[in-house]
């Protein structure tokens, strides 16, 4: 059973939108948690648009990098630059890999637009997650 970490800078929507997908595709061959350097809860509209694709991720909860270093993980994922630069130092074997999504928090203009970017990201985590799985988890 491999152990995979995604970290943000936040653990609000990109990375609790990654987990819900290596979740979904990775099944019960992998542990999948999320974390950030900081917590700012779960993003109400990232929760709607995985809701959208089937994906419940409504009892997700954010959390703090720190809280996981007892936990060995075969594979840390960034999905933001920010997270990549400013991670505390998180002793590992892990592999690690990188992919700057744009964060849809970000988004400015009316609710359509801005979920529409929700729903932009979300499409391309959700690729980026199918593919690792296929490549490193089955």
């Amino acid at each position: 059973m491999k152990n995979i970490l995604v970290l943000c800078t936040g653990n609000s929507c990109r990375s609790q939108i990654a987990e819900g997908y290596l979740k979904h595709f990775a099944k019960e061959k992998a542990n999948v948690y999320s974390a950030g350097i900081e917590t700012h809860g779960v993003n109400p509209r990232a929760i709607a648009v995985m809701k959208e694709d089937g994906i419940d991720i409504s009892n997700h909860t954010s959390n703090n990098v720190e809280e996981y270093n007892d936990v060995v993980f075969d594979y840390i994922i960034t999905v933001c630059d920010n997270a990549k630069e400013n991670c505390p130092y998180f002793p590992s074997q892990a592999k690690r890999f990188h992919y700057n999504f744009e964060d849809p928090a970000k988004a400015t203009g009316n609710e359509e637009e801005i979920i529409n970017e929700f729903r932009g990201v979300r499409d391309e985590i959700k690729e980026y997650s199918d593919n690792f799985v296929k490549m490193h988890i089955l």
